[in-house]
């Protein structure tokens, strides 16, 4: 099982999106869920420049590194940096389809080949001491998600994982592009349901298309752990609630002045380290989702923010334009 059981909700993996910039922003929202890198390839981990892929803030604490990989002892070396690196989890990725991991036979495709994600979670798991994790689909193309999913699911936990994160559908490898295969193949929690029914005692937690609190709350009452994509990204005060949630207290509203001073310092310390404006901001264009005046922050942060020599002035007069009392559909 996993050592930080009170991190039972988590804001996914996401390619492009969830890099350090949009952790340490998420963290200034949730002191509690659970980050997670973008996938990182084992090959790149080993042989590539290590601070720029792996590093992070100290207050992005509990984060997790996933890599993507099926070699075991590339994945074992791999992982073993990353915990050098002070991460708190080893996460495999088992679940994404895009073409890049389908020319390396990892990812999603690994979904096929049960034996081989085993083989990986004991390598990894005999080289560090943090627990290691795996995140896959129900199946891919024609398989049965029914026997599919058991196999992997007994076979990694045999292996010695400390937790599976489920996004509750296929992933077809052929004939749907990556996006497609986050909206097209129809979500099925009742079968990640089932899964936790029948390992009542491993820790099973489960995504996809989870948009709102209410119903991670839903989830829990059927699995141990919630992880939150796209809605975190997009809309993402829906984390403010998250601390209260898991700890049973009353939610408290966001302190946006002093979220976008946090961030304006950080964007001003992410410039003076040879960074632009817009890899800060790009990651905030949702903040106010709602609200009067968001579609002008957003424009701001789209425009302004993305040209070369923009300072985090810019950040302060975009959120300048946000009414926080007034609501507005068409914000």
């Amino acid at each position: 099982m996993l050592k930080n059981q009170d991190h039972r909700l988590a804001v996914a993996p996401m390619m492009d999106w969830t890099d350090r910039c949009c952790r340490y922003f998420h963290r200034q929202i949730t002191r509690d869920a659970l980050l997670y890198t973008e996938m990182v390839v084992a090959d790149a981990v080993i042989h590539g420049a290590r601070e720029r892929l792996l590093g992070f803030d100290e207050c992005e604490h509990p984060v997790a590194l996933q890599l993507g990989g099926s070699d075991p002892a590339k994945l074992a070396e791999a992982a073993r940096i990353g915990e050098a690196f002070g991460y708190d989890e080893i996460n495999l990725n088992v679940g994404c389809p895009s073409d890049r991991v389908q020319s390396g036979t990892f990812g999603a495709c690994l979904m096929k080949t049960p034996g081989l994600v085993a083989e990986g979670v004991a390598a990894m798991k005999g080289a560090v001491k943090i627990p290691v994790t795996v995140k896959c689909r129900i199946g891919v193309d024609d398989q049965d998600p029914e026997p599919a999913l058991d196999r992997l699911a007994d076979g990694v936990f045999e292996a010695g994982a400390d937790a599976l994160w489920v996004h509750a559908r296929k992933a077809w490898l052929e004939g749907l592009s990556p996006k497609e295969n986050r909206d097209i193949p129809p979500l099925d929690y009742s079968r990640v349901y089932r899964l936790k029914a029948r390992m009542p005692h491993r820790f099973i937690g489960i995504n996809g298309g989870i948009q709102t609190l209410d119903e991670t709350r839903t989830h829990l009452d059927h699995v141990d752990g919630v992880m939150l994509g796209r809605a975190a990204y997009h809309t993402p005060s829906v984390l403010a609630g998250v601390d209260a949630m898991l700890r049973g207290e009353a939610a408290e509203d966001i302190d946006f002045a002093a979220l976008v001073d946090t961030m304006a310092d950080y964007a001003a310390r992410h410039i003076a380290a040879g960074g632009r404006l817009g890899h800060v901001t790009r990651h905030m264009v949702g903040l106010f989702h709602g609200l009067f005046g968001a579609r002008r922050f957003r424009q701001i942060l789209s425009t302004d923010a993305t040209r070369p020599g923009a300072g985090p002035e810019v950040l302060r007069q975009a959120f300048a334009a946000v009414e926080l009392n007034r609501a507005s559909e068409a914000a």
